[in-house]
Parts: structure tokens; C-alpha cells; sequence
């Protein structure tokens, strides 16, 4: 579909509406309408098919095997546990009997058919979660540091965070006439929309929020960062990032992931104005002519950081201050229990690429609805968060409850924090990729255990199992999973065949390299064999591996035009 097409659909859409209704009427096809699969993004869903059946579908001289994925808004990833037990059902009732948990702490639906797409709709309304704007040319899900109950202030950046994506959503009513039945009025399809205008945005936009010590939400991949000021316990304000993107183009020298620039500080009550002068000098300045060329990175990049920062400081009425000094540690997740100042406990989860199922002895659908059920008994100060890196955090619990939970974690293969899984598989992340992703040009999260289970024998041979690395596979280079970011990354470039991409760090402030294009599993093997093998003899110590290619000369070159490592220097 052309980029000028994309812009006439949203134009010509009635404010979203479409002509999706007579596509969800229609019985002789699985499939909506070409303009309609745009549209029903902006509603939470893509339409997909499974691509594991194309062929043998083709050769029977049927239609693909055409389904839906469904994604939440649901920011912060926060649910209670009777949302647990509604989503649960709904997967059971509805999708392929999986939750997924994403990378912008959603929950994804897959296997939906169109006959269902509105029941299932309705069933996670009835949760009280809705999929507005969790796809498309918006504002998508906004991430927050996983654990906000652990202090006053992460509960600060949290209320924060919900009331800039309520802020930021669109002002049509198109979503609850099609799946709520709600009955149009005078001037439905003509709703002013103050923020998103009449074309929405050029393409997707990403908002996230840390809490230092810990980029958990990878910060710096998102189109707008805000990265909490804490002072004597109590949330002073944020510093403000822009330009963070993930995604590229194979070959395209015009395409490639960006780190954001921190320009400023912003006291809270400063927040809903700097996010809508951010959107809208987006929606203005965005290239709509070439839409690989339309996140706002790009804007950035082709404007000028001056000119954009002068833009944004003009719509928002005040001038940033000076960034305060920050510090991260990492960007991953802390496992097992950890005490909250209020006494109640929190136990993060290990997750596999996201994917809650059950297989085998790993009974982790079942064993979820179990602790929810257990939680639900307990009120509301029980709740479950994803965190951006596909992992579960059980929080608020009381401390006389963990024994339970950890029974029932243990009985269906649950990861507490016991060593069930190697530091390697802690610090993974995947795309979905194959069969559902129609970008995927090679496997993500189905081969992520098999690659894991492959490299762990080499890092045992060096002595290095214990060694926390940071590894990301994405089946295409649009970069779901961040790998840009990663200490190691492998993009899908075809079947069996990746792009080797070395050199990010354990903070998520730096973009890695293409250290070797397009290679097998057995190249990328021996690579990863020979430098393990130098990092084990020659790091310092306490010394990551990113940081030892780096400082080693065997990552000497960038492999994008704005390679850099976000550091205090930049932010005067």
C-alpha cells in the first residue's frame, strides 16, 4: 500500500469509520476490505494470516487462513487480577488459548476470526480495558517503570503516565459505534480532533517513562522520554527525550534506529502540554510523503534538534529547564521477590518472549489463572504489571501470600527467582515474527528458546554462564523487540539467515553495530565462539560484554549515521 494512499484512507475515513462495518458483515471472506485493514489498526487490531498454511491453502485453492491480532491499551501494563481472569477466558474463548505479553507492556490476542473479532472486542470492554489507538498513526501504549507500587513516587510517574495516554487519545467516537454498538449522533464522522487533526500522525509514536536506576522501558527507543526526577522521595519533575526509534529498512541507508536526545526538564504539572507541543509539531512537521521516512526521528534529523526543540518549547508555552543529572544501571528486570516501602511484595516472573501458555510441565496459563484467582480474594491492592521486557510482576502481594504463590509458581513450572532460567534467558527478548507477522522474513520468538539452548553450551565453555549479556532476535529489521539496543542482536534477514548486530550496552544507551550480514546459526555460532573466548581472557573486571567490544577494538566503526551512547556530557 503506498504511502499516498495511507494518507487518503485516514483523510477519506469518517474520522476511522471506514466502510468497516459492511467488511465485518461480509460472509464470503475472512478478510476486510484493503482500506479497512489500515483502519481497524487505530481500533487495536491487524489482520493477519498464518503463514505456516499459505502454501498448502494456495494448492486447495483457498483463501488464506486469514485471523486478527488484538492489542490492549494498557498503560503501564497494570491489570488487576479479575482483569487476569477476563482476559484469560476471553484467550481461551477466542484466540489460540495464549497471552502474549509485548514489548510496550500490552497484552495481544492472536487466532481472533472476523465472525469473533466483535465479541472478542466487546468481552475486553467488559473488562474495563479497552484497544483504542494500541495500533496506527497514534500515540500506542505508554510505558512506565514496571513496579510503581514499590514507592510513593513510582505510583507518582505511574498516574502521570495514564493521564497523558488518556490525554493523547483520539476524540472520535468511531471505535464505540463499531464494537459497542453505541448509536451515532449529528455529526458522527466530523469529530474536531485538537491533538491528531483530519490525517492523524505521519506514522506510530511511542512514549515512555523511567525510573532511574532502571531503564526497564528502554527509554531512548521512544519517540518522547520521560525519565522521573526523584528527590527526597517525592517526584520533582521529568527530563524530557526525544527522537528515540527502532526501526530500519535492510539496505536503505535513508532508514535507521536512533537513540533520543534529552533536552530538557519539565515539572509534572508541565507534562500534558510539553506531550501535546511534542505530538502535534510531530503531526506537523512529520514527513507524509515517504512513511519509512515519517517517525519523528526522522523530523528530528531532517529539521534540526534546534529547530524542533524551539517548535516544541513555542506550541508548549515555556521553556524547558536545564536537564538534572541521572543515572541508569540497566535495562532489565528484577527477579524474584522484592519488598515495597509499604511491606507489601512484589515477584517478578521470567517469561519466555511474553508468551503465557501452557506446554507440557510449563503449565504457565493455567498457573496464572491459579494466583489470580488466589489475589482476587484479597480487594484491590493485588495487581499484575507487565514489564517492557515481556516479564510479569506480581505486586502488592501480602507477605503471609507468598508461600501460596510460590507453590503454585513452582507446581506449573513458573521462574520465581530460583535459577529455573540461565542469566542469558533473563536478559532475552523476541518478536512475534512467524507464522502471524507479515513482515517477518525469519523466526523470532519461536526460536528464541532453541538459540538460547545452542549458545549456552559456548558461554559455559568460557566460563561466562553467569555473565548477564543482553540478547534480542527480531524477525525483520523494524526492530519490535529493540534489538538495536541489544549487547547482541540477531535480525532476521531470511529464513535461517540474520543480520549479527554487536555492541549496545546493559543500560540501553547505546546502539549496536551490523558486525555480520546475513549468516546462518552456524556462522553466527563460530562469531559469537571466537569472541567469547577473547572477552573471557581479556575483560576487566565487572566488565559487559558490549563494553569490552567496544573498548577491545573489535566494534570500531558505527553502523548507523547517528551511532552514540546517550552520556551526562549531552545533556548540558
Amino acid at each position: 500500500m503506498s504511502t499516498h494512499s495511507v494518507e487518503d484512507i485516514k483523510s477519506d475515513s469518517k474520522r476511522l469509520r471506514g466502510s468497516l462495518l459492511d467488511s465485518l458483515a461480509d460472509p464470503v471472506t475472512g478478510a476486510l476490505r484493503e482500506s479497512d485493514q489500515t483502519l481497524i489498526k487505530y481500533h487495536g487490531s491487524y489482520q493477519q494470516d498464518d503463514r505456516d498454511l499459505r502454501d498448502e491453502r494456495r494448492r486447495q485453492k483457498l483463501e488464506p487462513a486469514y485471523q486478527f491480532m488484538i492489542r490492549t491499551r494498557t498503560p503501564g501494563g497494570v491489570v488487576s487480577p479479575r482483569q487476569w481472569l477476563q482476559l484469560d477466558a476471553i484467550a481461551s474463548r477466542y484466540a489460540n488459548h495464549s497471552l502474549r505479553i509485548t514489548t510496550r507492556q500490552a497484552f495481544q490476542f492472536h487466532g481472533v476470526i472476523k465472525r469473533e473479532l466483535k465479541a472478542t472486542m466487546q468481552a475486553i470492554n467488559a473488562a474495563l480495558i479497552d484497544t483504542l489507538a494500541a495500533c496506527g498513526d497514534v500515540n500506542r501504549n505508554v510505558l512506565v517503570a514496571a513496579n510503581p507500587l514499590e514507592s510513593r513516587a513510582h505510583a507518582q510517574v505511574q498516574g502521570w503516565a495514564e493521564m497523558l495516554s488518556a490525554h493523547l487519545l483520539p476524540n472520535t467516537r468511531a471505535y464505540y459505534e463499531i464494537w459497542l454498538d453505541e448509536e451515532q449522533v449529528a455529526g458522527s464522522g466530523q469529530e474536531q480532533e485538537p491533538i491528531y487533526g483530519n490525517t492523524y500522525l505521519p506514522r506510530k509514536f511511542k512514549i515512555g517513562f523511567a525510573v532511574p536506576p532502571v531503564n526497564d522501558v528502554d527509554v531512548f527507543a521512544n519517540d518522547l522520554g520521560l525519565i522521573a526526577v526523584i528527590e527526597d522521595g517525592v517526584l520533582a519533575g521529568f527530563n524530557v527525550s526525544i527522537g528515540g526509534g527502532m526501526g530500519a529498512t535492510h539496505g536503505d541507508a535513508e532508514t535507521y534506529p536512533r537513540v533520543a536526545n534529552v533536552i530538557g526538564f519539565i515539572r509534572p504539572e508541565q507534562l500534558l502540554d510539553l506531550g501535546t507541543a511534542v505530538v502535534t509539531t510531530q503531526r506537523d512537521f512529520g514527513n507524509r510523503e515517504q512513511r519509512k521516512r515519517a517517525r519523528f526521528k526522522y523530523t528530528i534529523d531532517d529539521h534540526g534538534l534546534d529547530t524542533i526543540v524551539r517548535e516544541i518549547e513555542s506550541r508548549a508555552g515555556f521553556t524547558l529547564s536545564p536537564a538534572r543529572a541521572f543515572t541508569f544501571d540497566h535495562n532489565g528486570d528484577r527477579f524474584g521477590w522484592v519488598e515495597g516501602e509499604d511491606g507489601r511484595w512484589h515477584l517478578t516472573l521470567h517469561l519466555y518472549a511474553g508468551r503465557i501458555a501452557d506446554r507440557g510441565a510449563a503449565r504457565h496459563l493455567t498457573g496464572l489463572r491459579r494466583i489470580a484467582a488466589l489475589l482476587e480474594q484479597n480487594g484491590d491492592s493485588q495487581q499484575f504489571r507487565m514489564t517492557a521486557n515481556q516479564n510479569l510482576v506480581i505486586a502488592g502481594v501480602p507477605a503471609a501470600q507468598r508461600a501460596s504463590i510460590d507453590a503454585l509458581a513452582r507446581e506449573h513450572g513458573l521462574d520465581t527467582g530460583q535459577q529455573l532460567e540461565t542469566a542469558l534467558a533473563r536478559a532475552a527478548m523476541a518478536c512475534v515474527a512467524l507464522p502471524t507477522c507479515g513482515l517477518a522474513m525469519a523466526e523470532a520468538e519461536r526460536y528464541l528458546p532453541d538459540f538460547i539452548a545452542t549458545l549456552q553450551p559456548l558461554l559455559q565453555q568460557h566460563g561466562l554462564q553467569e555473565q548477564p549479556m543482553v540478547l534480542r532476535i527480531s524477525g525483520c529489521p523494524n526492530g519490535c523487540s529493540r534489538p538495536y539496543l541489544a549487547e547482541i542482536a540477531l535480525v532476521g534477514k531470511a529464513p535461517g539467515r540474520y543480520n549479527l548486530m554487536l555492541g549496545g550496552d546493559l543500560r540501553g544507551q547505546r546502539l549496536n553495530t551490523l558486525y555480520r550480514e546475513n549468516i546462518t546459526e552456524a556462522e553466527i555460532l563460530a562469531e559469537l565462539d571466537a569472541l567469547f573466548a577473547r572477552y573471557a581472557a581479556q575483560r576487566h573486571a565487572g566488565e559487559a560484554f558490549g563494553d569490552f567490544l567496544h573498548r577491545s577494538g573489535v566494534i570500531t566503526l558505527p553502523g548507523y549515521p547517528t551511532h552514540r551512547e546517550i552520556s551526562l556530557e549531552l545533556h548540558s
